[in-house]
C-alpha cells in the first residue's frame, strides 16, 4: 500500500511529541539507505533553509498618533525614505532603499553603507531610530513635522513583508568581458576570474519540494528568526522546468515567495543589511520551511541531492542585463560547492553569495521547533502555481 499521511495527522503527532523530523541534509543520506517507501512512512516531516540577500523585502510600520496629529507625507527613517503613500502614521520601509544624499555610483563603485535593509535589522536589535517626518497639514492632521527616536517596541506594527524571497533556483554568474563589474551576485572578475551563486541547494526550500505540492497560502514557516507566513506566490515567480538546447531537463526553477510576519518577534541575526558594492543595499534574509512527507512523491522530490540539483551558467557581462535568453550550460551544486568548475574550458573558482551553513543552521532550528512541539504545520488553503500552470513572464516595452 503506498504511503498516504494527513497535515491533521502529522500535527497530532507533533502535539504529543512522537513526529520524526529530519532536516533535508538528514533525508538524503536516510533515503540512500533505506529507499523512498520506508523513509515516508517512518518520517513525518523535513525541514530546509536558506540564508541569502533578498531584495524585495521590507516592512509595514505604524508609528503611533502624535499629540497634535500628523498625515505623514513624507518619512525618513536614519535618513532613509520610507514610503508614505497608505494611512497617516503608516509606512513601508525597503530593503534597498538608501539616503538621499547617497553618492550612489557616481564614485564607481559605490559602496551603499546603509540602506533600507540596515534599518530593518536595526530596528529588530532594538536599536534607537531617528524618525523624521512632514506633513502638508489638514484640519484633522494639523501638525506639519516631527523629528523624534523610535524603537521597534515603541510603536503598534512593524510587520515584514517581503513580495519576493526564496527563489527557487538561481543563477551562477561569471563575466566574460574584460574588466571587473558588480553585480547583486557580487563583484565578478574579468575573463571568467570567478564564479558566484545564491542557492543552498539541497537545503533550498522551493528546490525540495519544485512542484508546490505542500507550499502554499498560509504555510507556516521560520522567517528572519520568527515564524511567518506564505502568503502569495512572489513577483516574477515563473516556475519552470530549465532545458539545455537539446531539450535535456535540468530541474526546476523559477518559483519565488511572497512572505510576512511580526517584525517584533525577528531577530538581527536573520534580518541582516547587506551592501552590495557597485550595485546596492539590500537585506539579508533566513527562510526555512517545512516540508510534510504526505507521500512518496514528495519524498522523492525532497531528497534530491546537491549533485541532482543544476544552475544555470550566466554572463552578466552581456548576456543577463541584455535580457539575451543564452547560458553556458549548467553545473550542479556539488559542483560549485567543490569551489572549481569549467566553463568554456576554463577552470574557475566559485563562491557563494548565499551562506550554507547558516542554511544548516535554520534547518536545524526548525527541525527543534517541531520537536519541541512549538511550530505546528500550517496547511494552505491554496497551493501555489508550478510548472505545469504555464505562466509566462512578461517584458517591458520601450
Amino acid at each position: 500500500m503506498a504511503v498516504e499521511k494527513t497535515y491533521q495527522e502529522i500535527n497530532e503527532r507533533i502535539k504529543k511529541g512522537q513526529a520524526v523530523v529530519v532536516t533535508a541534509e538528514e533525508l538524503i543520506t536516510m533515503v540512500k539507505e533505506k529507499g523512498v517507501t520506508r523513509v515516508t512512512s517512518e518520517v513525518d516531516v523535513v525541514t530546509t533553509g536558506t540564508f541569502g540577500p533578498m531584495c524585495s523585502s521590507g516592512a509595514f510600520l505604524n508609528f503611533g498618533h502624535s499629540k497634535p496629529r500628523i498625515k505623514m507625507h513624507k518619512v525618513w527613517l536614519n535618513d532613509v525614505a520610507a514610503y508614505t503613500g497608505i494611512a497617516a502614521v503608516d509606512a513601508f520601509i525597503g530593503a534597498t532603499e538608501v539616503p538621499e544624499d547617497d553618492p550612489l555610483n557616481t564614485v564607481h563603485p559605490g559602496e551603499f553603507r546603509y540602506g533600507g535593509g540596515h534599518v530593518i535589522q536595526d530596528l529588530v536589535a532594538r536599536k534607537k531610530i531617528r524618525l523624521k517626518a512632514t506633513g502638508y497639514g489638514t484640519d484633522c492632521y494639523p501638525r506639519r513635522e516631527i523629528e523624534t527616536e523610535i524603537t521597534i517596541d515603541d510603536i503598534n506594527e512593524a510587520i515584514l513583508f517581503n513580495p519576493r524571497n526564496a527563489y527557487q533556483n538561481y543563477n551562477c554568474a561569471v563575466n566574460l568581458s574584460s574588466r571587473t563589474i558588480y553585480t547583486y551576485l557580487g563583484m565578478l572578475k574579468a575573463n571568467l576570474g570567478n564564479a558566484h551563486y545564491s542557492t543552498s541547494g539541497q537545503l533550498s526550500p522551493l528546490l525540495k519540494d519544485p512542484m508546490f505540492k505542500t507550499i502554499g497560502v498560509g504555510t507556516r514557516i521560520f522567517l528572519g528568526g520568527g515564524i511567518g507566513y506564505v502568503v502569495w506566490n512572489g513577483t516574477q515567480h515563473f516556475p519552470g522546468v530549465s532545458q539545455d538546447n537539446q531539450g535535456q531537463n535540468f530541474g526546476h526553477s523559477g518559483g519565488t515567495l511572497s512572505v510576512l510576519g511580526d517584525l517584533k518577534q525577528m531577530s538581527p541575526r536573520w534580518l541582516v543589511g547587506t551592501s552590495m558594492l557597485g550595485y546596492g543595499a539590500t537585506l539579508t534574509v533566513g527562510i526555512g520551511i517545512p516540508i510534510p512527507l504526505l507521500n512518496e512523491e514528495i519524498c522523492r522530490y525532497a531528497a534530491a541531492g546537491d549533485d541532482e540539483l543544476y544552475a544555470p551558467i550566466i554572463d552578466y557581462s552581456d548576456a543577463f542585463p541584455n535580457l539575451i535568453p543564452a547560458n553556458l550550460g549548467y553545473v550542479s551544486y556539488a559542483e560549485l560547492k567543490s569551489g572549481k568548475i569549467t566553463v568554456n574550458g576554463k577552470e574557475v573558482p566559485t563562491a557563494p553569495v548565499s551562506s550554507y551553513p547558516r542554511a544548516r543552521e535554520i534547518a536545524g532550528t526548525l527541525k527543534q521547533w517541531i520537536q519541541k512541539g512549538d511550530f505546528l504545520l500550517g496547511e494552505p488553503v491554496q497551493l501555489l502555481p508550478n510548472a505545469d500552470a504555464g505562466i509566462k513572464a512578461n517584458t517591458l516595452k520601450g
